[in-house]
């Protein structure tokens, strides 16, 4: 087992709990034994393992002697250096980058068509109301069938995490994204070629149902699947995927906006890209830490799923089958599991709002739901209509200024990626959201007396895009996939995929209403309260969990 510094706890009904810090392996439980007689070994009979916290649990409180109260304080009264206070150190995990790319790409390919949806949709449905563009005799579409087709796959995404919720710890994470591949396929398909505007409805539809179920599996899959020390790094880059979504989306807009039909280009070629993604993904074996969790549920054979595990993890790092190296990091999860199963039931439907279940899902669903009610969907969809409010002509061509913006978000996205791993997650997250605020603030003072500053528009929208996209964007998804403890992961996750779609259909379909209500001016002061109130959110409820092990961030949630 690989040794971690890590704090020793010892409980006994008739002794002062104990803690004592130093760096241990198995091997330092024989040592302690070794110091005490058979009786005082008694006390001991069973060791538990839960993340960095090894608890020793006494389980015969009856047996008690001096003699183990002497054992006791000799480990205690050891030298300071013996026992070095030192947090969250753990023995990194060897690895190649090259065995880390093609688990993650191809479920990040799930972000990527997520993020090509947003896109495509925009010159889309540009297309597909042109009478002379369309190619169809159905383009005069009226308002509320526009907005169910821009709209319909966020339905789809709503309803595809509800779908998931109670069953996918029973599907697991490669069978989740093999659906989501199946689903954009059939809907990227169904949109192409659909011959009336009901059944590009249907394919809009399965489009989103498979966004829902990409956007609840490919976190969970690159989180469970990928060494503790870059897992910042790659669920970041998995929301560049969708950054880079966007833009594949604009620009295909862009070069098919002057087609006849071009509307069926823009939606259909996300098909060649879901079947790249579903090959990929047969490709791949099934997360280890979900076959784990089979096994210690007893939905089967424990030795059997943890021999499974052990074949996918070496085949994840490219070694040879059943090396040493996956075997020991298999044993450390499974041992860790076994501690955050042992003497309890199955949970029920609602355990996730529960004990630091529900303090799992405050902080994951907090963090999206903030994401979505500091306007970002109202603020991006609307860029092009603030850039032309503020005299800017080139605003006139929503296309090429949703490419500027896309290109801009791109950027900035990639300082998330790589200072995540480095600065952590709360220093981009309380840096970014006061950029957010900032931004909310100055655009609600151009509205209401900065008018003739068109300059001050144009550098508070690029600060609410950069602001985001460094803190938002990508941190969000990435403490979602990793704050859940694994016995609640994949219905917590579930829920704030929901919160996530819900809260962003609901700003979406709330700002035009709300800007005539409040005006301009005090929607984006509302905006910017909200940030703030995001900001004390962030500082006194978001844990820092950068370099921590999905166990051990589980342990930290459970003090």
């Amino acid at each position: 087992m690989a040794s971690v510094t890590s704090a020793w706890v010892i409980h006994h009904p008739h002794l002062k709990i104990r803690e004592f810090k130093k760096p241990f392996s198995i091997s330092s439980w024989s040592h302690i034994n070794s110091h005490a007689s058979s009786s005082s070994t008694k006390l001991f009979p069973k060791l538990q393992f839960s993340g960095r916290r090894r608890n020793f649990i006494m389980e015969n409180p009856s047996i008690y002697s001096l003699e183990t109260s002497l054992l006791l304080n000799k480990v205690n009264s050891q030298k300071k250096e013996d026992y070095p206070v030192e947090h969250d150190v753990v023995e990194p995990e060897v690895f190649a980058w090259s065995s880390v790319i093609l688990p993650f790409l191809f479920p990040a390919l799930g972000g990527l068509l997520f993020g090509y949806d947003i896109g495509a949709t925009s010159g889309a449905t540009i297309s597909l109301q042109s009478p002379e563009l369309s190619g169809t005799a159905w383009f005069n579409l009226s308002a509320v069938q526009q907005g169910l087709v821009v709209s319909g796959s966020l339905y789809g995404a709503l309803f595809g995490s509800i779908i998931v919720y109670p069953i996918a710890d029973f599907l697991g994470r490669k069978r989740e994204l093999l659906i989501a591949a199946t689903l954009y396929a059939i809907g990227g398909l169904t949109t192409a070629f659909a011959p009336s505007l009901n059944t590009l409805l249907i394919g809009r539809l399965l489009y989103g149902l498979g966004i829902g179920w990409a956007m609840h599996g490919a976190p969970l899959y690159i989180a469970e699947t990928c060494p503790s020390q870059i897992r910042g790094t790659l669920i970041s880059l998995k929301e560049l995927f969708i950054v880079l979504g966007i833009l594949l989306g604009y620009f295909v807009g862009n070069f098919n906006i002057d087609v006849v039909g071009g509307w069926r280009y823009m939606f259909g070629l996300s098909l060649p890209v879901a079947a790249v993604m579903g090959l990929g993904m047969l490709s791949l074996p099934p997360s280890p830490r979900w076959l784990l969790l089979r096994g210690v549920k007893g939905q089967g054979s424990l030795q059997e799923y943890k021999e499974r595990a052990i074949t996918a993890l070496s085949k994840l790092r490219g070694r040879s089958a059943g090396d040493k190296v996956s075997e020991k990091k298999i044993e450390d999860m499974l041992v860790s599991m076994k501690s955050s199963y042992q003497d309890q039931e199955e949970g029920s439907f609602l355990e996730v709002f529960q004990g630091p279940n529900l303090k799992a899902f405050i902080i994951g669903g907090g963090l999206v739901l903030f994401q979505q009610i500091t306007g970002q969907p109202s603020v991006l969809y609307y860029a092009g209509q603030i850039l032309q409010s503020a005299g800017f002509s080139v605003a006139s061509d929503a296309t090429r200024v949703s490419v500027l913006i896309g290109l801009f978000k791109f950027v900035m996205t990639g300082v998330a990626v790589l200072k995540v791993d480095d600065l952590g997650r709360k220093p981009l997250l309380i840096g970014g959201v006061s950029g957010i605020a900032v931004s909310l603030f100055l655009l609600a003072a151009y509205y209401k007396f900065l008018g003739g500053l068109p300059f001050v528009a144009v550098a508070a929208l690029l600060l609410y895009v950069g602001s985001y996209q460094i803190s938002f964007g990508p941190i969000s998804w990435l403490m979602v996939s990793e704050i859940f403890p694994v016995r609640t992961r994949g219905r917590g996750i579930s829920l704030a995929v929901l919160t996530n779609f819900g809260s962003n259909a609901l700003v979406t379909f709330a700002f035009s209403p709300l800007k005539e209500l409040l005006g301009a001016d005090n929607l984006f002061l509302l905006f910017g309260a909200i940030a703030l109130l995001s900001l004390v959110f962030i500082l006194t409820l978001v844990p820092e969990t950068k370099g921590l092990s999905l166990e051990e961030i589980e342990a930290k949630l459970s003090e």
